[in-house]
């Protein structure tokens, strides 16, 4: 079995980035820029946000956080939306959800420009993305890919099994992987509440995605021997032995699954670190091909 180590292929993307980016700075030119726009008070939200900004900084990205109060008016967020749509120092946009309920979150994604969608969000990336026209694509499902690609794990011609029908994650990775391209043009199947017996599909699995928050619900006997694991489920389980009070698992039982696994990734520390990089990489990717 090999550990697939999210947190190590970050550190990797990151540092490529900032070889990139230096290279900007050594030249006199201006660099890539990530404003954020958090509205209201979320503790997770604000979590995520401060993880991005130091990520940013350590990167030599440009960054700033707009912080707006809970109450804020829809079309005052829209119309600050507009205004970085046409600041030509900032490339990528990312509106961290969720938004307050008087606020309309799809009225707010399709006000990003195209261009600047860097979460991958936007009706028209998403259409570009299930017709195969290039696009941006939502950090999740492009950490997952980057994953498979630096692993080396062959996708052609494989089961890829997704346990999850979110816009998230388990839509857009059927898509991406679905493509008749390099590293994806994978037999796709998309498991969700509705199928009578899950298991079925999971034990048909190559590489089988979970990504359906519900801590360790892939026991052993449910997948093959030598199957690929990508877990990308992060669930709070109240523990009193821990140090917070709490332990962080996946979807997928590590204990039991990791015995019959050619690849696995581990909760903390698979996918989860992959999310930051590729928004970092979108935003670059931004700004070489609109800046």
């Amino acid at each position: 079995m090999i550990l697939i180590d999210g947190k190590k292929t970050a550190q990797d993307i990151r540092a490529e980035l900032k070889i990139e980016i230096d290279r900007l700075t050594s030249s006199g030119k201006s660099v890539p820029g990530l404003v954020a726009i958090l509205v209201g008070d979320h503790p997770a939200s604000e979590i995520y946000i401060k993880s991005k900004s130091k990520a940013c900084n350590e990167i030599g990205m440009r960054t700033l956080t707009e912080k707006l109060a809970s109450d804020t008016l829809e079309n005052d967020l829209l119309e600050l939306i507009s205004e970085y749509n046409f600041n030509k120092d900032f490339h990528g946009i990312l509106v961290q959800l969720p938004l307050p309920k008087h606020i309309n979150e799809n009225k707010v994604i399709e006000a990003i420009l195209p261009k600047k969608d860097v979460d991958g969000f936007h009706p028209i990336s998403i259409g570009n993305l299930v017709i195969g026209k290039d696009a941006f694509r939502s950090c999740t499902p492009a950490g997952i890919q980057e994953l498979l690609i630096r692993y080396n794990i062959d996708t052609k011609g494989k089961h890829v099994v997704i346990l999850g029908r979110s816009n998230i994650v388990g839509k857009p990775i059927a898509n991406i992987l679905l493509q008749k391209k390099e590293h994806a043009n994978s037999i796709v199947t998309v498991c969700h509440s509705a199928a009578p017996d899950v298991s079925y599909y999971t034990k048909q699995a190559d590489i089988l995605i979970a990504a359906i928050g519900s801590p360790e619900f892939v026991k052993a006997e449910m997948v093959k021997e030598g199957v690929v694991v990508l877990d990308v489920g992060i669930n709070r389980v109240e523990d009193a032995t821990a140090k917070k009070g709490y332990r962080v698992l996946g979807d997928v039982d590590f204990a039991e699954v990791s015995h019959k696994a050619s690849y696995i990734t581990p909760v903390p520390g698979g996918v989860g670190p992959m999310t930051i990089a590729m928004l970092l990489k979108n935003t670059f990717e931004a700004f070489t091909k609109y800046g």
